[in-house]
């Protein structure tokens, strides 16, 4: 895909694919008796998962998904992609320093992070690319990468997003990956207006690590979203594991990260626009596209293929209009997102509605 054209895209419907961070999901909870475990009240637990220090582990985290996405969004649709992960094997040294070998049916997709070096390698092509990332920008980078595939990462995220329009609790024990866990759910305050009925996070008993996260949606009994650790072992990890060395006869990139001025003057343009209507769970985020994205496209592409990100959301999205506009409506079980003809956007895990009235917000 075009990057302009993904830019868009992402910038559009990545909020309602990721809902605070989610992207992968759902595998039923685990089987067996409820391990008997101390007492501990709702907010002791919340601030021993905030505090808790990383440690290394290695585990498997099986993926799959009950979104509700057109077949064809999976491929069409800037991180929908993530949702055709089989499993993914995540090892942890605790300080940094991650593994991530990401299956998808017969091929295998390989990420290590080693301090200022990352090694991305495709089985399927049998390529590698080696980024050197420069101090300022791995500071940047390690911000957001590889949280789609770690349920600890992703759990401390949401905690923090909807703590405050929360009722927290503490709902029992579970067994997840073989270990004792604590169940803590949050469900939205009634004036809180979602798509969303409930938070679940099993915590680890003993590291206060999350090993389970799970998104229900308003009336649907089994997960919409869910990513857990099938197995986990909590050990120190070999050095070995995040070294790479490239197969024989690999392709291999080289090249070296950087902030492109230009692609930071269109974030930072984006940003500007961004604002956020609402909070808690029924928080929509609202922005316009940066013209230049556009314009620049249509002068790579010719003026008469201008309209290819339209014709490409009309094939999955259903058309829409209201006194804010008109435009296109996309929707999974857990949120939606809207981008009107002018270049504006608002996603969100809300009702169309809300989505809508956002659109009208000053």
């Amino acid at each position: 895909m075009d990057p302009k054209k993904k830019a868009i895209t992402a910038a559009v419907v990545g909020t309602a694919l990721g809902v605070g961070g989610l992207v992968v999901v759902a595998m039923p909870a685990s089987a067996g008796d409820a391990p008997k475990l101390p007492q501990v009240s709702a907010e002791d637990l919340v601030q021993s998962v905030v505090t808790a220090k990383p440690a290394p582990f290695d585990g498997t985290v099986t993926v799959s998904n009950d979104l509700g996405l057109p077949k064809m969004a999976t491929g069409a649709v800037p991180g929908a992609g993530a949702l055709g992960v089989d499993s993914a094997q995540v090892f942890s040294d605790g300080t940094g320093k991650t593994k991530v070998s990401l299956t998808k049916g017969q091929a295998q997709e390989t990420i290590i992070h080693n301090g200022n070096t990352v090694w991305d390698y495709d089985s399927k092509t049998n390529s590698a690319t080696k980024t050197t990332i420069p101090g300022d920008v791995a500071t940047k980078r390690n911000s957001y990468e590889g949280k789609a595939v770690d349920p600890s990462t992703a759990a401390k995220e949401l905690l923090a997003k909807v703590r405050e329009s929360s009722n927290v609790a503490v709902d029992g024990t579970a067994t997840v990956a073989d270990r004792p866990a604590y169940e803590l759910v949050l469900t939205p305050k009634p004036t809180e207006r979602t798509l969303l009925r409930e938070i679940r996070v099993a915590i680890d008993s003993q590291t206060r690590m999350p090993l389970r996260l799970s998104v229900l949606s308003n009336g649907t009994t089994a997960p919409a979203l869910e990513l857990a650790f099938s197995k986990i072992e909590f050990a120190d990890q070999s050095a070995d594991l995040f070294a790479f060395t490239p197969p024989k006869g690999a392709k291999v990139t080289e090249k070296q990260a950087k902030i492109d001025e230009r692609d930071k003057a269109l974030a930072n343009e984006a940003m500007q626009a961004a604002k956020f209507v609402g909070d808690g769970w029924d928080t929509v985020v609202t922005g316009k596209v940066p013209a230049d994205l556009v314009k620049a496209k249509q002068q790579a592409q010719g003026e008469d293929k201008g309209a290819d990100v339209q014709k490409m959301l009309s094939r999955f999205a259903k058309r829409v209009n209201g006194p804010w506009g008109s435009g296109y409506l996309f929707t999974t079980k857990v949120g939606g997102a809207v981008l009107t003809d002018d270049g504006r956007f608002a996603a969100g895990a809300v009702p169309e509605q809300v989505l809508y009235e956002a659109l009208g917000a000053k």
